[in-house]
C-alpha cells in the first residue's frame, strides 16, 4: 500500500510556529513531530511506501525523514519548484504511483484506519473516495431568516450547524488523474467539482473517531494540551512497549 503525503505548503495560518519549520515538523507533545506520528501510523497499518511532496523548507523534511527506514518504510520525494496546490503535485509523479493509493495532508492527527479507507475505495471502483467527518460549528450570533422584501420571517438564537467535512485524507486511482496535464496547479476542490461535472460521483468514507486538522494556532495548541489523552488513540503501545512499562 502506498501513500502520498502533501508536505509542501507554507503553513501561513500556523505562523509563527511555521516561521522556521515546515508544518509537518512542528512538535506535538514535546516528543513527536506531526509527520513522525503519521509515518508511525502508516507503518503500523501495513503501508510500505510513501511519497513526500515537498516544497517550502523541503530540505528540513528530507533531513528528518531520510529514506524512511527508521519507520520501516520506503520514502521517495517529489519536489515542487512552484506551488501546485493539493492535487497538482500528483500529476508529475503519476507514472511512479501504483494503480490505487492514498493522498493525505501532512498536518492531520487522526486514528482513521488508512488501509480500510483504501480497501473501500478499491472495492467501490469510485475515482475518488474522501474520508469525511461530522463537524459542528457554533454560530455566536442570532441568525435571521429574511425574505426578498426586507422582512424577518424566522429567527434562531446562536444555532449550532452540522456539516460533513473532508478530513484531508483521500483514496484515488491512477485513472482519476490521467486526464490532467503535468505541471498544472490543481486543487482538491477543483478535482471534486470537475468529477461531478463529468458525472463521476466521488464516494465518502465516513469516520467518527478522532480527527484534528492542525491548520491554525488554536488547533495546534489544542493538540498539545490534549496529547497525553489522545496519544493512546494515535500511537497504541506496541507489545514491547507494554512489556517494558509493566
Amino acid at each position: 500500500m502506498h501513500v502520498v503525503i502533501l508536505a509542501g505548503g507554507r503553513g501561513v495560518r500556523l505562523r509563527p510556529y511555521t516561521t522556521a519549520l515546515p508544518k509537518p515538523l512542528v512538535p506535538i507533545g514535546n516528543e513527536y513531530a506531526i509527520l513522525d506520528i503519521i509515518l508511525r501510523q502508516l507503518a503500523a497499518q501495513g503501508f510500505g511506501s510513501v511519497t513526500l511532496a515537498i516544497g517550502h523548507l523541503g530540505a528540513l523534511i528530507r533531513a528528518f525523514v531520510g529514506d524512511g527506514s527508521q519507520w520501516g518504510l520506503s520514502v521517495s520525494y517529489a519536489e515542487e519548484d512552484r506551488p501546485l496546490s493539493t492535487i497538482g503535485p500528483l500529476f508529475n509523479i503519476l507514472d511512479q504511483l501504483p494503480e490505487h493509493f492514498l493522498v493525505m495532508n501532512g498536518d492531520v492527527l487522526t486514528n482513521l484506519p488508512f488501509g480500510e479507507l483504501l480497501g473501500q475505495h478499491i472495492a467501490s471502483e469510485a475515482l475518488l473516495t474522501v474520508a469525511s467527518y461530522q463537524r459542528q460549528v457554533k454560530i455566536d450570533f442570532g441568525c435571521l431568516e429574511t425574505n426578498g422584501n426586507g422582512e424577518i420571517v424566522g429567527f434562531t438564537e446562536k444555532p449550532t450547524l452540522s456539516y460533513r467535512v473532508s478530513m484531508g485524507v483521500y483514496a484515488m486511482s491512477a485513472k482519476t488523474l490521467a486526464p490532467y496535464p503535468r505541471g498544472m496547479s490543481f486543487g482538491f476542490d477543483e478535482l471534486v467539482l470537475d468529477l461531478l461535472a463529468r458525472g463521476e460521483v466521488p464516494a465518502t468514507h465516513d469516520f467518527d473517531g478522532y480527527w484534528l486538522d492542525i491548520g491554525r494556532p488554536d488547533d495546534y495548541d489544542e493538540a498539545n494540551r490534549s496529547f497525553d489523552g489522545i496519544r493512546p488513540l494515535l500511537l497504541p503501545a506496541t507489545v514491547d512497549e507494554t512489556a517494558e512499562a509493566s
